[in-house]
């Protein structure tokens, strides 16, 4: 694969998805970066706003076998990785044989997330971090790639439960979907409301994805770049000498190491689709509030205000000097 190849077929899925989704175009953008950098995303949007269209498009697009997790109070972890079945054989005899859950699809869509219980919730983590499945004491592997699109409702409290930290850390992303403009719901009328509806046509496979992912981490990053994501990770910590005020006040944790990580694989991934084959800093400071906005615990303080952790998340970027 060459970089020319990469963008083409990145422009091209971000086309097919915006036949589907209109506006959102910076949601689309960053959703496609983490899908090309193999990582999970957490979509935050009110009711309504195409959180689930957009998965299903991105399916549609890349030709991936899709599932859809309808997250629910009473859903069980068998419901999610499946469980061992008895049945009768030809010979007479019974065994045991296993009977695989949703989660062994390419791009599964966990519904409404926060509205399973923890126990369940904790489904999701071997298979988002390790890529496999372990039931009754037998690993499985899901198929390449394998991606979890996830959303939740923030305004809708009663009978959710919080995400864990631990498994908040596992999305890439955490992208707040917003509400459209006028024109752009105008425009999501006519088209939802007519005759035809659109769906996204195919344009890549899983194949092609896995290519494009490893040929995105070709892309160098040179020192100075990452150091500057380190030092942005480090400075989220309110016991950090280079922290702002903000962080010094209202959070209580920063960021893990995993965020650092999250900007390093998604910068390359947008160097690409600017048509630069190496990682700038500008790249880093564009996509941390996506990948540190659910990294940053806030205190009791800042919570009671009501601070937001893009501001902190701001704050600490423009702390930071460029050498």
């Amino acid at each position: 694969m060459t970089a020319e190849q990469f963008s083409e077929i990145a422009a091209r899925i971000e086309e097919q998805v915006s036949r589907v989704i209109i506006g959102q175009r910076d949601i689309i953008r960053h959703t496609l970066i983490a899908i090309i950098a193999g990582g999970h995303v957490l979509l935050e949007g009110l009711p309504g706003l195409g959180k689930t269209s957009l998965v299903r498009a991105f399916a549609d697009a890349l030709d991936l076998r899709f599932s859809r997790i309808q997250f629910t109070p009473d859903l069980m972890p068998a419901d999610i990785v499946g469980t061992d079945i008895l049945e009768e054989q030809e010979s007479g005899k019974r065994a045991f044989r296993f009977q695989a859950g949703p989660i062994f699809a390419n791009l599964i869509l966990a519904d409404e997330i926060n509205r399973a219980t923890p126990k369940t919730q904790s489904a999701l983590l071997e298979a988002m971090q390790e890529r496999t499945v372990t039931v009754l004491g037998r690993t499985y592997r899901v198929e390449a790639p394998f991606f979890v699109l996830a959303t939740q409702n923030p305004i809708e409290m009663e009978g959710t439960y919080p995400l864990p930290e631990a498994q908040l850390d596992r999305f890439l992303f955490k992208l707040n979907v917003a509400f459209p403009s006028t024109e752009e719901l105008t425009t999501i009328i006519e088209q939802t409301t007519g005759e035809k509806t659109g769906r996204a046509q195919r344009v890549a496979d899983g194949k092609t994805l896995v290519a494009m992912s490893a040929y995105m981490r070709q892309v160098p990053a040179a020192s100075q770049v990452t150091r500057y994501a380190a030092a942005l990770i480090a400075a989220t910590h309110p016991d950090a000498p280079g922290a702002p005020g903000l962080v010094k006040r209202y959070v209580r944790f920063g960021s893990s190491p995993r965020g650092a990580q999250a900007l390093l694989l998604g910068g390359r991934v947008l160097a690409l689709l600017n048509g630069r084959f190496n990682v700038a800093i500008e790249d880093v400071r564009i996509l941390a509030p996506a990948a540190l906005r659910h990294r940053l615990l806030l205190n009791f303080e800042g919570q009671a205000e009501g601070v937001r952790t893009d501001d902190i998340i701001q704050a600490v970027i423009e702390s930071l000097k460029i050498t």
